[in-house]
């Protein structure tokens, strides 16, 4: 029944195809209006993470937390992670953007860093947050690689969901890592993959040098895809057994269908990282809880609406699912 018959979005003329409504936004994007507060937290393991908060001003009062998770390689700096938060602030919300390990900005103590089914870090935010005793009512959000781990924290364990979560809304997700690691390894997708592991290689060297003998990168540049980086290193590093291994346990798709708390997947259907196996119409349809939006335009990580005040579709259309009484 959650299939969202139409979308009413509809991208600025000049943005006329997927890969503009991807690359311009996060090119030329800024969201000056957000201002953070760093709070560094212990894991239980001996690591850390940064906590980037962006509260209501003084004199007003939230009337909940929004918790929004960002994509692969990104961080809380991102435009389209200030967009979101800055939407949830002016809906009312305090809001915590969290970093993953190794990417605020400084690299992570432990051998491992994070990875796309990583869901024991974000399940550790949302009780860190909760253990302020400030809220009572929290709301996730996520883009791509972010909103993989938040479908699948909401899936893989709904019990140990804590009842303050209220509402998700989720944004270009590549439910189905194996087949979105082949999509963006096309020719034509080429430009975004070599962006990623431009950083992620950076990352490997840096943390080798950190940790000498622990870490192999005699290969590094010869990895030229994400099934082969991921055999090599987020496999291993991570307890799996192989690259097929981690996506086979990482990709939400499979969890969709236990999710028990209202959530809105947004994917665009010219989203140039997304497979069909990414589009999870059968769940959606038989769920209460999962409602899926597949507007014909967007990209990947973009909707921009070109409007006066520079607030995307994706934050309107998620402050409209978050705050509803009823989902419509």
């Amino acid at each position: 029944m959650p299939l969202v018959a139409e979308s009413s979005y509809q991208p600025p003329f000049y943005l006329f195809n997927g890969h503009l409504q991807t690359i311009v936004p996060s090119l030329w994007r800024t969201v000056p209006e957000v201002h953070y507060q760093r709070e560094r937290v212990e894991t239980d393991d001996g690591d850390f993470l940064d906590l980037d908060w962006s509260r209501l001003t003084p004199g007003r009062s939230a009337s909940g937390l929004g918790i929004v998770s960002h994509g692969l390689e990104g961080d809380a700096s991102r435009p389209y992670v200030r967009g979101m938060v800055r939407a949830l602030n002016h809906a009312g919300l305090d809001v915590l953007a969290w970093n993953y390990r190794s990417c605020s900005g400084e690299m992570n103590r432990l051998l491992r860093s994070y990875h796309l089914g990583d869901t024991d870090d974000l399940d550790f935010v949302v009780r860190y947050a909760l253990g302020t005793g400030h809220y009572r009512q929290v709301y996730l959000t996520g883009f791509s690689a972010g909103g993989n781990v938040t479908l699948k924290y909401l899936g893989e364990k709904p019990e140990r969901v804590p009842q303050e979560v209220k509402r998700a809304a989720v944004f270009s997700v590549p439910t189905d890592l194996r087949a979105s690691s082949y999509k963006i390894a096309r020719l034509e997708n080429r430009i975004y993959l070599n962006r990623f592991l431009k950083t992620l290689r950076a990352k490997m060297r840096q943390k080798a040098a950190l940790m000498p003998g622990q870490i192999d990168i005699h290969d590094l540049d010869e990895l030229l895809d994400f099934p082969q980086f991921d055999e090599r290193f987020t496999a291993p590093m991570h307890g799996f057994k192989s690259a097929d291994d981690y996506y086979e346990h990482s990709s939400s798709g499979q969890y969709i269908g236990n999710i028990q708390v209202p959530t809105l997947l947004v994917n665009a259907q010219n989203d140039p990282f997304l497979s069909p196996s990414c589009f999870p119409r059968e769940v959606a349809a038989s769920s209460p809880y999962v409602f899926l939006e597949t507007p014909a335009d967007g990209g990947h990580v973009g909707f921009a609406e070109g409007t006066p005040d520079g607030a995307y579709y994706s934050e309107r259309r998620a402050v409209e699912f978050l705050m509803a009484e009823v989902p419509a």
